[in-house]
């Protein structure tokens, strides 16, 4: 398979999260794979995996996102990696890493707010940051960001208003950089997904996923192939002329 592009994904090393879901999307349609997560050894099985099934470069690498530092070293590690040809130029950012938490407003901490924050908000604006100077060079990027319907409806899926709060500050960020952007060749959206089939609901019973679904016009929340698609397609040639757009990726949950 011939392989032009690489295809950074935050938060892909889960077995039952988004990111992963997104990497298999990229490497089937013929990226390089670079997978970013908190869990490095994790990550390099993940690539490893990934690669071997696709026979695409792949490679796997520990991030903290919501760490300057961290962030530094693993672009640094991706750079090395594309300097030497073991990886084609990085082409797209999927920042997809993320948490969330259920705990009302009266009863959250500063502590909590600021991590939720931290790692859904400053986490996307730190990666970005750190791969956007090349796309520019390159004169072609695609950046996607992960918010939420929460984002747009105010909650009333799982997460309460510091992941609400993040969310909504990632739309903000996705719009203003794509317009300061619009010029460069990269190109920034968001995507909005309902709930989906991942793990990021912890502390979820059957009960509240069965009010989840019950909520949703299509009967079901989302698979994760179905939103890794939709990231995958705001990716390619094909999107070249949307940029500052959100998907909405919801069932009919929230209709506007």
């Amino acid at each position: 398979m011939s392989t032009q592009r690489t295809a950074v994904i935050t938060g892909a090393a889960s077995q039952a999260g988004l990111g992963r879901a997104t990497a298999a999307r990229y490497a089937e349609d013929g990226w390089g794979i670079v997978i970013l997560d908190l869990d490095g050894e994790a990550s390099a099985k993940v690539a490893a995996e990934i690669g071997s099934t696709y026979d695409v470069p792949a490679f796997g690498h520990e991030i903290d996102v919501a760490s300057e530092e961290s962030v530094t070293r693993a672009h640094a590690a991706v750079a090395g990696e594309v300097a030497s040809g073991a990886l084609p130029a990085v082409g797209a950012v999927a920042n997809i890493a993320g948490i969330t938490s259920p705990v009302p407003f009266l009863e959250t901490t500063l502590d909590l707010w600021n991590k939720v924050m931290a790692v859904n908000a400053t986490g996307t604006y730190l990666v970005t940051k750190a791969f956007v100077p090349a796309m520019i060079d390159n004169g072609w990027g695609r950046i996607v960001n992960m918010s939420s319907v929460s984002a747009q409806r105010g909650g009333g899926v799982f997460g309460k208003v510091p992941y609400s709060s993040a969310k909504a500050a990632v739309l903000g960020f996705t719009k203003a950089l794509a317009r300061e952007l619009g010029d460069t060749g990269v190109t920034v959206n968001a995507v909005t997904p309902g709930a989906a089939d991942t793990a990021i609901r912890v502390g979820s019973t059957a009960e509240d996923e069965a009010a989840i679904a019950a909520g949703i016009p299509l009967g079901r929340v989302a698979t994760t192939r179905e939103v890794a698609s939709v990231i995958t397609f705001l990716s390619s040639e094909d999107a070249s002329y949307l940029t500052g757009t959100t998907i909405d990726i919801n069932g009919g949950s929230h209709m506007h």
